[in-house]
């Protein structure tokens, strides 16, 4: 149970290591340096920026979405907090324009990264949706005070945050199973809340199917070891002191690993492009690492759960999932459009993973309800990049479009002006 104090001892250790290399870095790099100029030179600083990066805690960034364009115009867009609850805000990007264009939920996954991991998803959706999302708080910001945060308490939240922003709304929700069960709880109850569509992207609703590293960790293991290892106390010393939580650092370790040759390919590659002055993709590569090694913790019941819950028992594939001891039945959806977008390459939630929520969805007729197997994309590449942008999110615009309950499918038109908030 030390484990979280002696990754944090370790960093503390290395920090004077870390300042004498961003000094080095520094020094290397400076114009008046006569070997900046040299190969030598730029050796010595891309070894010394190499370390720094190594050794450093990559803290939470921003989304930095200013602006975006519609009809080639730059909007202004602004962030605002539109609901606070303990783990998590509810974002909204308010665009400076008045337009009727879908309103949507992203709902980000809670598997380690912060919501920013969507920054490039958010940012493509905004010339032509109304974008909200989920930016879950970091569990070790979460003083032991405000309560436990479990996987009822998910869907708890995904529920409230689709009630507020109303049923015009659209919910996209990515490598993650419960918000199915959010909406068909939502439809049990009649609520008039129900969201006109939603898309499950690379979620593991049936993990029986197509079994990857993921899948079969959670098989192969007994509950007691995930609680005896991967569980920890956070140390006094964070605002969530003595809160158990699946540490980011563990789950980060576990993606790295997964793929550990193609990361210490791309490390290569930095340095190589440092050396060469190539300061174009150097930014690129920092730009993605800055992301991805940026790591949050998760409450151990929530993860607990989703292991035992989804991996194990596989309760929303077979009918057993309750919330607060009521079951989920997810063919009571019968007013919300359904889409399932899997992708090829993908090893953490493998093709054949999320369509099952079709079959779930029994009371749907077929022209609500679609699949979508993207061809060349791991899971990152579902919901950023090329062919994000080129084959995925064209397909989710219009699938939103066709199930909005409007007269037209057609892209509406916008008018500068400034959106009235929500009530």
């Amino acid at each position: 149970m030390i484990l979280y104090h002696i990754h944090d001892w370790q960093r503390a250790a290395l920090t004077p290591f870390r300042l004498a290399a961003e000094a080095t870095q520094a020094a290397f790099q400076n114009p008046f340096f006569p070997a900046t100029y040299t190969r030598f030179g730029r050796v010595i600083a891309a070894g010394a920026e190499m370390f720094e990066r190594t050794t450093r805690r990559f803290g939470k960034p921003a989304f930095g979405l200013a602006t975006t364009k519609i009809h080639r115009e730059p909007v202004k867009v602004e962030e605002e907090i539109v609901l606070t609850k303990p783990f998590c805000r509810l974002l909204h990007f308010k665009r400076d324009v008045k337009a009727d264009d879908p309103r949507v939920l992203v709902v980000a996954p809670m598997s380690g990264h912060h919501a920013t991991l969507l920054r490039g998803t958010v940012e493509d959706m905004l010339p032509d949706h109304d974008v909200y999302i989920t930016d879950w708080i970091d569990a070790k910001m979460v003083p032991l005070a405000m309560g436990k945060f479990d996987l009822e308490d998910y869907v708890s939240y995904i529920m409230d945050f689709i009630r507020k922003l109303g049923p015009e709304v659209h919910l996209l929700a990515i490598c993650q199973p419960a918000p199915l069960a959010a909406v068909a709880l939502l439809a049990e109850m009649d609520d008039r809340a129900q969201p006109r569509s939603m898309t499950l992207m690379g979620g593991p609703i049936d993990t029986r199917f197509a079994k990857t590293t993921v899948t079969e960790l959670g098989v192969k293991k007994p509950m007691e070891w995930f609680r005896n290892t991967v569980i920890h106390a956070l140390p006094f010393y964070y605002p969530g002191a003595y809160r158990l939580v699946y540490p980011g650092f563990i789950q980060l370790n576990g993606f790295i690993s997964m793929n550990m040759e193609r990361h210490a390919g791309e490390h290569v590659k930095m340095f190589q492009h440092l050396v060469k002055g190539d300061d174009d993709s150097a930014a690129k590569h920092r730009d993605f690492y800055d992301e991805y090694l940026s790591v949050m913790d998760v409450t151990a019941e929530f993860y607990l759960q989703t292991v035992e819950r989804i991996f194990k028992n596989h309760d929303l594939a077979v009918g057993t999932f309750a919330w607060h001891g009521k079951l989920v039945n997810p063919a009571a959806v019968e007013k919300t459009a359904l889409l399932a977008v899997e992708g090829e390459l993908d090893d953490i939630s493998a093709p054949g993973q999320t369509r099952p929520a079709l079959d779930l969805c029994s009371s749907l007729p077929d022209d609500m309800k679609k699949a979508h197997l993207q061809i060349g994309v791991g899971h990152f590449g579902i919901f950023h990049g090329r062919k994000w942008r080129e084959s995925v999110l064209p397909l989710v615009r219009e699938f939103m479009r066709a199930h909005a309950g409007t007269a037209s499918g057609t892209k509406p038109r916008h008018k500068k002006k400034q959106n009235e908030a929500l009530a």
